[in-house]
């Protein structure tokens, strides 16, 4: 017999449960699943627009599956793991835990939601549909040996970059993001909320995230950023630009491949031997351009998107 529990707030004690859930997850796919929004709302287990749904059998003592809501800036993201040895019920338990997730989204006001499948399947695709969302954005996941080959430097613009300045950076670098990310659902819309809570990850290292500026520093005009990450956590640990973004009003400079080039620089100085990036399949000029500095792609991710509409009264 299967019972679920849902919960707004979650203890250490659960927030340990379901992270050796999503422990078992990753050794068994080599994927870490999750991506940093919903591991950061998870680890905090309390936030507004938090839920953790978790599913236990009986005579087990840990849950076999887990789903979570969690509140973006203009969409509400869920995503969906079952224990390795509990996939041949996938799709039972995914929709038991996915309809209670949109009924919860519902009674807080409903709205946009997202979920994202990484290796998509047709049981990934039957949930979505039975709880009203439709295939719409698919992701590449792209990666490149460390370091760059000598002829992919020569032949790319070189530029000066100071690292971020915590306590001093944050306003000016969310103008230019929420500008270059302006119609992105989740990349756009940030506040200094979200950021202080990336700052506030172990991952983070402000001497890997790298701003340029288009003259001095002192007139405070940023031009472009390359965001790097090293998440030992993970296996393989991988160097992955996380963000990068170049101001709309500083286009056409080349700044992307420079920018790109001088964070994978960056990785492979700190010992990384493969660089990793995320890239919408319908963003054609980046993925170009990362083709042209080495990379291949890795794999792809569907996101299932719709609308929930509101029961709250």
């Amino acid at each position: 017999m299967v019972k679920f529990d849902i919960k707004r707030s979650m203890t250490p004690s659960d927030i340990a449960e379901v992270t050796e859930l999503l422990s078992a997850v990753e050794r068994a796919d080599g994927q870490r699943p999750l991506n940093d929004h919903l591991w950061i709302d998870l680890s905090h287990g309390a936030r507004a627009g938090f839920a953790g749904l978790t599913a236990w059998q009986s005579g087990i003592n840990h849950p076999i599956a887990y789903c979570q809501v969690s509140r973006g800036n203009d969409s509400w993201a869920i995503d969906l793991v079952v224990d390795p040895r509990n996939r041949n019920e996938f799709a039972e338990l995914g929709l038991s835990l996915l309809r209670e997730a949109t009924q919860i989204i519902a009674s807080e006001g409903g709205g946009h939601v997202h979920w994202w499948v990484s290796r998509q399947t047709t049981t990934h695709t039957d949930l979505a549909m039975q709880i009203g969302l439709r295939p719409e954005r698919n992701i590449l996941q792209m990666r490149v040996d460390l370091p760059l080959t000598q002829l992919v430097i020569e032949q790319t613009k070189t530029i000066s970059t100071q690292e971020f300045r915590v306590g001093t950076d944050e306003e000016n670098w969310i103008k230019v993001n929420n500008r270059a990310f302006a119609n992105h659902p989740e990349q756009g819309g940030w506040t200094s909320e979200i950021l202080k809570l990336r700052e506030a990850e172990p991952w983070f290292n402000p001497n890997g995230f790298l701003m340029h500026y288009s003259e001095r520093p002192i007139d405070n005009q940023l031009a472009g950023f390359c965001w790097t990450k090293i998440d030992t956590a993970t296996k393989p640990v991988l160097g992955e630009i996380y963000v990068i973004a170049v101001d709309p009003l500083h286009h056409g400079q080349g700044l992307g491949r420079a920018l790109t080039v001088a964070g994978l620089n960056y990785l492979a100085r700190r010992g990384m031997t493969t660089g990793m990036l995320f890239v919408d399949k319908g963003n054609l000029a980046a993925i170009k351009m990362y083709g042209n500095i080495g990379f291949s792609t890795h794999h792809e991710e569907q996101a299932f998107v719709g609308e929930i509409a509101s029961s709250a009264k």
